[in-house]
């Protein structure tokens, strides 16, 4: 299993020099709203492509009042040996990003061959009744732990859809001879896409179908749109044919962008948006481990879980049953909550409480931050 065994940060948020060892398996982080938890996790979260946990730019994560830049460097333990890992910006340029992985520079890209994270964060609470979109983002998560090419695949597909709505909406008429390039862009991509989501899905729903009905809900898992095993041939040909109908409504009307992940109270026969706040917290959280379960399966690994404010909506019983499954899956997960009473049961988990600028051990002498 991979395991980030020590996080550094430089000006990171609220964060002007941090520095934490961290053991495997269950990290539980308290402190008082305000005190840098969550913070601590975005970090960890600049260490796969994308844009983090919080979906900011790269220049929103400087440290007010610090230099400009900041960084977030980590040794991750794997079974090949550790793993040296950094990410982060200059001041001269706070939106380009830096990478490097065992002193040598790499992509953004490149960081998602060592590690793949998912995340659960209080926003996510209502992802069901939210928009189509973030259950795509919440997916697309999913999918680039398994097919770490997907980020740059659906950013390929997004660039070349944004710029075909531009010109469509252009004046004078665009270049035909240009927008079936883009649009030819769109099917290649988008058929990768498609195949990715709709390969994870499948395995998805069958793991989760593979469990039983107990403290957190099991959920029949599937995928509306145009977003099948492979998109349609004719994508490019589609979208070609519909170009008057995508200029007037300035968007494209067809493709992977379309998507949604429809997700259902399998006991209830009850689709997830329709369920009480504790039940499309206990859904989410089911799909998030089954999801490890399946990485762990293909990979030999399971993903790094960050688990933000993850006791709330958990009754008593669906906090211990989660605590339980964490350990016994060997997962490295880092919880963070305003109460450790929350945590009590959790036994086999690190216990750090983060307090004006200080990691304090549960038991034991303070080191600074």
């Amino acid at each position: 299993m991979a395991a980030i065994t020590r996080l550094t940060l430089t000006d990171f948020r609220n964060h002007a020099a941090a520095s934490l060892d961290a053991a495997p398996g269950l990290v539980v982080i308290t402190g008082e709203n305000g005190a840098g938890k969550t913070n601590i996790l975005e970090a960890i979260s600049q260490l796969v492509p994308g844009r983090g946990l919080r979906g900011a730019a790269l220049s929103d994560a400087a440290r007010h009042g610090g230099p400009g830049g900041w960084s977030v460097a980590a040794t991750l333990a794997t079974a090949a040996g550790d793993v040296q890992m950094g990410t982060g910006t200059q001041a001269q340029a706070p939106d380009r990003r830096l990478v490097r992985i065992n002193g040598a520079s790499a992509s953004a890209a490149a960081l998602g061959e060592w590690l793949a994270l998912v995340w659960l964060t209080p926003a996510m609470d209502r992802l069901f009744s939210d928009s189509a979109g973030a259950r795509r983002r919440f997916l697309d998560r999913l999918v680039l732990a398994l097919h770490p090419g997907h980020g740059a695949r659906v950013s390929r597909y997004e660039a070349a859809m944004r710029e075909r709505s531009r010109l469509l909406t252009a004046q004078p008429a665009a270049d035909p001879v240009w927008l079936a390039g883009l649009e030819a862009d769109m099917a290649e991509h988008g058929a990768a896409i498609a195949a990715a989501r709709a390969d994870v899905v499948t395995a998805l729903a069958a793991q989760a179908a593979a469990g039983e009905d107990g403290p957190f809900a099991r959920p029949l898992i599937s995928l509306s749109g145009d977003d099948g095993p492979t998109i349609s041939g004719d994508l490019a040909g589609r979208l070609c044919s519909g170009r008057a109908r995508d200029a007037a409504a300035g968007r494209a009307l067809e493709g992977p962008h379309r998507a949604d992940l429809i997700v259902t109270h399998a006991a209830k026969a009850m689709p997830a948006a329709n369920c009480s706040t504790g039940e499309q917290k206990a859904l989410l959280v089911a799909i998030v481990l089954a999801h490890a379960a399946l990485v762990a399966a293909r990979h030999g690994r399971p993903p790094i879980l960050l688990l933000d404010e993850i006791a709330a909506h958990l009754d008593a019983e669906r906090r211990e049953a989660l605590f339980a499954r964490l350990t016994a899956m060997g997962v490295q997960a880092w919880a963070t909550g305003t109460d450790a009473d929350v945590f009590a049961g959790a036994d086999a988990a690190t216990h750090l409480l983060l307090e004006q600028g200080q990691i304090f051990p549960r038991a034991g002498r303070a080191k600074s931050l």
